[in-house]
């Protein structure tokens, strides 16, 4: 498997460990100390594989992707590092709830 997509795999497990360990998103992501914390500091290290990715111009990589998804990851990693205790969290549910898999999924049929 390309190494950027097994990191962006991992850090996918990881959250979906964090989730489980919370029992719930809504759980997480209210725990300040340790859940939301690992949660977005994975989204963000997610948003880096796809810049490097991009860095090093892996348009075969990033072509198997939907533009809005890679856009979409960098903004998430963009907003959580610029104001990290206004990061709005309806938006990180709905990362969890539906970019997540569907990227989970992708990277498994292109591996």
């Amino acid at each position: 498997m390309h190494k950027r997509l097994d990191s962006i795999l991992k850090k996918i497990e990881n959250i979906e460990k964090v989730l489980k360990e919370a029992g719930s998103i809504t759980k997480a992501l209210s725990d300040d100390a340790i859940y939301k914390p690992a949660i977005l500091m994975h989204l963000v290290s997610i948003a880096e594989q796809f810049s490097k990715m991009q860095d090093d111009m892996d348009l075969e990589t990033l072509s198997k992707f939907e533009k809005d998804d890679v856009r979409g990851a960098i903004s998430v990693r963009n907003f959580i590092a610029h104001d990290y205790d206004g990061v709005n969290l309806s938006i990180v549910e709905e990362v969890l709830r539906g970019y997540l898999p569907k990227l989970k999924k992708t990277i498994l049929e292109i591996s």
